[in-house]
C-alpha cells in the first residue's frame, strides 16, 4: 500500500465527513438566507422537468442503495443472499438508476451552460458541482463492466468492508483497496470530495428535504377563528368551510 492510498482512503474520508457535518451546521447557523436550492425554473422551464426528475430519482436511489449496500455487514444478508447475487442486483439496479441520473444531470448541465440568462445568474460553484456530479455518474457507470469481470462478489465485499471500517473507526481500511481498479478508487475519491464541498454549495437543501419527513409525525395544527358564532377549535385537517 502506498502512502498516497493511505492518505486518500485512510485519512481523507474523515476530513471530508468532518467538513460535511460541521460545515453544514455552521452554514445553517450563520448564513440561513443562502440555505436554498436556487432554482432557475422562472428563467426557463425547458429541460428542467425531465432533467431534474431523472437526476433526483437516480441520485436518491443510488444514495440509499450505496448506504445500505456498503454499510450492511455481510452476515446480515448471507443466510438468504450470496455475495454474487447481491453484486448482480447492485449492478442491474445501479445501472438503471445510474443511467437515469446521468441523463438527468447531462440535461441540467447542458441547460445551464447553453442558456445565456441561466449562465449569467449561475455561481461558479453551480457549474463546478454539476460537472463533478456528471463525472461521478460516469465513473459509477464505468464500474459496471469491471464488476462484471468478477461476479463472485469478492471486490464488492472488500469495498463494503472498507466503508464499514471507516465508519466504525477500525484500522486497516486502506489495505483492502490494494487490488481495486483505479476506476473504483476515482469513484470513491470523487464521492468523498462531493461530501467535502457539500456545505459550500446548493446541495445543503438536501438537509431540508430530509427535514420535511418530520411533518409526517406532526400533530394537527390548531386553528381558531375570529368570527363570532363559529364552533370551537377544530383540527385543521377536519375543519369544514363556513358558508
Amino acid at each position: 500500500m502506498s502512502a498516497l492510498d493511505n492518505a486518500l482512503f485512510g485519512y481523507y474520508p474523515y476530513i471530508a465527513l468532518t467538513v460535511f457535518l460541521l460545515g453544514s451546521l455552521i452554514r445553517f447557523d450563520r448564513d440561513q438566507y443562502s440555505w436554498k436550492s436556487d432554482s432557475s425554473q422562472l428563467l426557463r422551464k425547458g429541460q428542467l422537468r425531465w432533467g431534474s426528475n431523472l437526476f433526483h430519482v437516480g441520485i436518491l436511489f443510488l444514495f440509499f442503495g450505496h448506504s445500505v449496500g456498503m454499510l450492511t455487514p455481510h452476515f446480515v444478508y448471507e443466510p438468504f443472499m450470496t455475495a454474487g447475487a447481491k453484486q448482480l442486483m447492485a449492478m442491474v439496479s445501479g445501472g438503471i438508476f445510474g443511467l437515469f441520473g446521468f441523463v438527468g444531470i447531462s440535461l441540467l448541465l447542458h441547460r445551464r451552460l447553453t442558456d445565456d440568462r441561466i449562465r449569467a445568474t449561475s455561481k461558479t460553484s453551480d457549474i463546478v458541482l454539476l460537472w463533478l456530479l456528471w463525472l461521478q455518474f460516469a465513473l459509477g457507470l464505468a464500474t459496471i463492466p469491471l464488476s462484471a469481470q468478477h461476479l463472485d462478489g469478492g471486490m464488492m465485499l472488500l469495498l463494503a468492508e472498507w466503508a464499514q471500517r471507516i465508519v466504525t473507526f477500525r484500522g486497516g481500511a486502506p489495505e483492502l483497496l490494494a487490488e481495486a481498479s483505479w476506476v473504483f478508487k476515482a469513484h470513491m475519491f470523487l464521492g468523498m470530495s462531493i461530501f467535502l464541498i457539500f456545505p459550500f454549495t446548493r446541495l445543503v437543501h438536501v438537509w431540508s428535504g430530509f427535514g420535511t419527513l418530520a411533518y409526517v409525525l406532526r400533530p394537527y395544527q390548531v386553528v381558531r377563528s375570529r368570527r363570532l358564532g363559529v364552533r370551537p377549535t377544530q383540527p385543521l385537517g377536519s375543519r369544514k368551510p363556513n358558508h
